[in-house]
C-alpha cells in the first residue's frame, strides 16, 4: 500500500508537480485547477476543463497555502481571482464525486450497505472496502473488521453515505473488489486531504 492508503495493484499514471509543496506524484493524488475566460480559478475535480491547468495536492493546508501566496497565479501565468471558501467548496465538490461513484458501485451490484449485509460480505471474504460513517457509534463500527488487504474508509458522513445509498443515513457500508471500487478508494482519499477532521489525519505539516 501506498502513502496516503492507495494500493499500487495499479499503474501509477502521469505524475504532476504540487506547486504548493513541490512534490511529484500521480495525478490521482492531486486536485487540478484552472482559470476560466474571465480569470476566475475554479477546481477542476474530473480534471477534463479545457485550458492551462495547475495542481495541487490533496491537502487542504497544502490548498491554503497556495491561496495565501498567490501561487496559482505564478503557476497559470495570468492574474486570477480566488473564489472566496476554495478549500470549502473543493470538499463539496469531492464529497459529491465520492458519493456519485459509491451510487454507480451499488447499481451495479458492487456496493451494499447495513450492518448485517456487510458482516455477511466481509465474512466470505466478498468485501474490498469497508466503509463507516464517521459519526456513526464507536460501538458498533469496531465490530466490523477492515477485509484483508483491503481499504477503510470513515470519513463521510452518515447523511452522505445515506446519499450513496437513497436512504436518509447509512453507518455501514462496503464495496466488492473490481468495478469503480479503485476509483472510489482514490477519490475518498483525495476528500480525506481536504476534509477538516478531528485527527487531522491528511493534513500538510509544518
Amino acid at each position: 500500500m501506498s502513502r496516503g492508503g492507495v494500493s499500487k495493484d495499479r499503474t501509477e499514471g502521469p505524475e504532476r508537480k504540487c506547486i504548493a509543496t513541490g512534490e511529484v506524484q500521480p495525478k490521482h493524488g492531486l486536485i487540478r485547477f484552472v482559470a476560466g475566460p474571465d480569470g476566475q480559478l475554479a477546481p477542476d475535480i474530473m480534471g477534463k476543463l479545457p485550458g492551462r491547468g495547475v495542481y495541487v495536492a490533496a491537502d487542504r493546508a497544502a490548498l491554503d497555502k497556495a491561496v495565501a501566496k498567490n501561487l496559482f497565479a505564478r503557476g497559470l501565468k495570468q492574474q486570477v481571482t480566488v473564489p472566496e471558501g476554495l478549500a470549502n467548496d473543493v470538499e463539496r465538490q469531492l464529497v459529491r464525486r465520492v458519493v456519485d461513484l459509491i451510487s454507480l458501485a451499488r447499481k451495479s451490484g458492487d456496493a451494499i450497505a447495513g450492518y448485517e449485509k456487510v458482516k455477511d460480505w466481509l465474512s466470505k471474504e466478498d468485501a474490498k472496502v469497508l466503509i463507516q460513517a464517521v459519526d456513526g457509534s464507536g460501538r458498533g463500527k469496531s465490530k466490523l473488521s477492515t477485509p484483508h488487504f483491503g481499504h477503510y474508509i470513515g470519513w463521510l458522513t452518515a447523511d452522505e453515505l445515506g446519499m450513496a445509498f437513497g436512504r436518509q443515513t447509512v453507518i455501514h457500508a462496503a464495496l466488492a473488489s473490481g468495478g469503480l471500487t479503485q476509483r472510489v478508494v482514490e477519490e475518498a482519499q483525495r476528500l480525506r486531504g481536504i476534509r477538516k477532521t478531528e485527527s487531522g489525519k491528511g493534513r500538510l505539516e509544518g
